[in-house]
């Protein structure tokens, strides 16, 4: 039976993107390949000295909590073969949402597909066109020119958001409405759950 290691998991409300505001229980596997400078969550990149749980396992603390909408994150979730978690996700009816830089295959039938394209490590082109959300992390301004090159890759009905790196938020804001106001099929996502100080 596969194990995982996972980092920290936990019953919250989601705080980012298209699901924002509503209930999620979240399973942060750990080990990434990626390590983006403003990572929030450095301890998850190094998979050793986590516990690892099997998909059984990780079933039960969704069902005990009474959810009905799991996110995958990481860490880097897409280092790993994450086809038999859908399958059993899914025979109980829980949404399956994964949260991924698409740096490595995405192996598994998600509910959803959040690909978080990386200048530290790319995604891999192909993988781009599985996005039902794509969402970029504005740190500098350069950042808006990437958005648009990754924004080609996705298929037409991607939701795309633009994010501002939550230390930099408030002067990134203003040149986020503004593309926002030029490309019109974009949106803003805020990082409310840290507005909640909820995990």
């Amino acid at each position: 039976m596969m194990k995982l290691p996972v980092m920290e998991h936990f019953y919250t409300i989601q705080g980012e993107g298209a699901f924002t505001g509503y209930a999620a229980y979240f399973i942060r596997l750990a080990g990434c390949d990626v390590g983006c400078v403003w990572c929030d969550v450095k301890e998850s990149w190094n998979a050793e000295g986590y516990d690892r749980f099997s998909v059984q396992e990780m079933l039960h603390w969704v069902k005990d909590a009474q959810a009905n909408r799991v996110v995958i994150t990481g860490g880097e979730p897409a280092m790993y073969d994450l086809t038999e978690l859908c399958e059993v996700f899914r025979k109980e009816q829980i949404f399956v949402h994964i949260e991924t830089s698409a740096a490595h295959p995405i192996q598994g039938k998600f509910n959803w597909i959040c690909i978080s394209p990386k200048k530290f490590k790319f995604p891999i082109p192909q993988e781009m066109k599985r996005a039902d959300e794509l969402k970029i992390v504005i740190f500098n301004t350069s950042d808006f020119n990437w958005a648009l090159q990754w924004a080609k890759e996705c298929d037409s009905l991607c939701k795309k958001y633009l994010q501002p790196e939550w230390e930099k938020q408030d002067e990134l804001l203003p040149a986020i409405i503004n593309f926002v106001k030029k490309y019109p099929d974009w949106q803003i996502s805020l990082q409310t759950h840290k507005f909640m100080n909820i995990p």
